[in-house]
């Protein structure tokens, strides 16, 4: 297998533990009791909103020169690990956007696609794309880990939120990302 494919797979998974569009998958799935929909929906909006953020990491690679983007990433990454140290919450916003008249396929796109704007997971991805020079690696891989973070929240509802410590998991993400970050700043390759 790849490594950026790996690495990214890897990296979003740990990162989407605890995060508000996990959460956000938790209330689809209690407020429709659908999960094949919101599982196609979360995969459907994952799928764009993380081929537009690799789309913006690969320019973004291919823009900037590699010592410069070495640095850049190497902060981006060291950031990331200290911001999933932060716990999401669900806003009333993202809770809300669930109530609406469209099927439950649409009403989880929507609503999956608007929260991960922005998101952790999103500029995530943005950071692997740029690294890697791996766009679909790295779309698919992200993508993948969204959904082997998500699924089981969804199919399982509120027995899984409270199986996995989220403070253990992002602690986990957090380090690893921190450490990515130094090897990048050290010049050491991954």
């Amino acid at each position: 297998m790849n490594q950026a494919f790996l690495i990214s797979t890897g990296a979003v998974t740990l990162a989407e533990i605890g995060d508000k569009t996990q959460l956000l998958s938790l209330v689809l799935a209690a407020r429709y009791r659908k999960p094949i929909p919101i599982i196609l929906g979360v995969f459907v909006a994952t799928l764009i909103n993380h081929a537009g953020a690799g789309a913006l990491g690969a320019w973004l690679g291919a823009l900037v020169t590699p010592s410069a983007m070495r640095w850049v990433l190497a902060a981006s990454f060291i950031a990331m690990g200290l911001w999933i140290l932060v716990p999401d919450k669900l806003d009333e916003n993202d809770a809300s956007a669930t109530r609406t008249r469209l099927g439950v396929f649409s009403a989880t796109v929507i609503t999956f696609f608007l929260a991960e704007m922005g998101d952790k997971t999103q500029l995530a991805t943005v950071a692997l794309a740029a690294r890697f020079h791996d766009f679909f690696a790295v779309v698919l891989g992200t993508t993948l880990g969204m959904m082997l973070a998500n699924v089981p929240a969804i199919v399982l509802g509120d027995r899984f939120a409270h199986a996995l410590s989220p403070k253990v998991v992002h602690g986990i993400a957090a380090v690893m990302f921190v450490v990515l970050g130094a090897l990048m700043l050290f010049g050491v390759g991954f």
